[in-house]
Parts: C-alpha cells; sequence; structure tokens
C-alpha cells in the first residue's frame, strides 16, 4: 500500500522560508514519479513541482511562479521527498500535498496516491 506522509508547513511572514517534507515507503519511493501540488481556498489542485529520476540523474520540473524560489529533492536513503521554499509569498498560501504516479505529468488527475496534506500559510 502506497502511503505518503507530508510535514513542515506552518505559518511564515512574507520573505521567509519553509522545507516541506513527503515520507514514502521504499517501494513508493523506487516505483513512482513523485510531486508536490498544492490547493488555496477556493481554487482547484495546482502543479507546484516534480521529480523523477534514471540511474543517478534526478530531473526537476516547476510550475513557473516557484521557478527559482522553490527547489524539489530527494533522499533516496530516507525514503523522502522535499520541497524548500525560500522567498514565500501571500500567494503561496495553501495545502500542500505530495502525491505519486506511475506516468509522470502534471495534472493532478494523473496521480494515483496522496498524503493528507499539509497547510503554509504566509503572512504579509
Amino acid at each position: 500500500q502506497v502511503q505518503l506522509v507530508e510535514s513542515g508547513g506552518g505559518l511564515v511572514q512574507a520573505g521567509g522560508s519553509l522545507r516541506l517534507d513527503c515520507a514514502a515507503s521504499e517501494t513508493t519511493f523506487s516505483r513512482y514519479y513523485m510531486a508536490w501540488f498544492r490547493q488555496a481556498p477556493g481554487k482547484e489542485r495546482e502543479f507546484v513541482a516534480r521529480l523523477s529520476w534514471s540511474a543517478e540523474v534526478t530531473y526537476t520540473y516547476y510550475e513557473e511562479s516557484v521557478k527559482g524560489r522553490f527547489t524539489i529533492s530527494r533522499d533516496n536513503a530516507k525514503n523522502t521527498m522535499y520541497l524548500q521554499m525560500n522567498s514565500l509569498k501571500p500567494a503561496d498560501t495553501a495545502v500542500y500535498y505530495c502525491a505519486a504516479a506511475n506516468v509522470p505529468g502534471t495534472k493532478a488527475d494523473q496521480y494515483d496516491y496522496w498524503g493528507q496534506g499539509t497547510q503554509v500559510t504566509v503572512s504579509s
């Protein structure tokens, strides 16, 4: 069974930083494409970043508004994916979810497994 557990959300002032963690089982980490999504109140769930890898090479892809501010990464030894968020803006306020899929993509309906979400609130 695929289990994804996010942590690390919280309240931060604009310009600050947070790191989100997504802990997964070893099977999940090695078999699936992994991504971060977010959902603000009254809005649809939107893609933030994803990663995939082949051999020792990791590939990353970001939504335009977070490029240069957010970094997605992984630690295979800990079966954990991270989202380092810097220069946070009030517009980044949302519930952040990690997700896993059998195929790479940027649409929420392409992902089969989801964590419970973690709240990120950025104050102005």
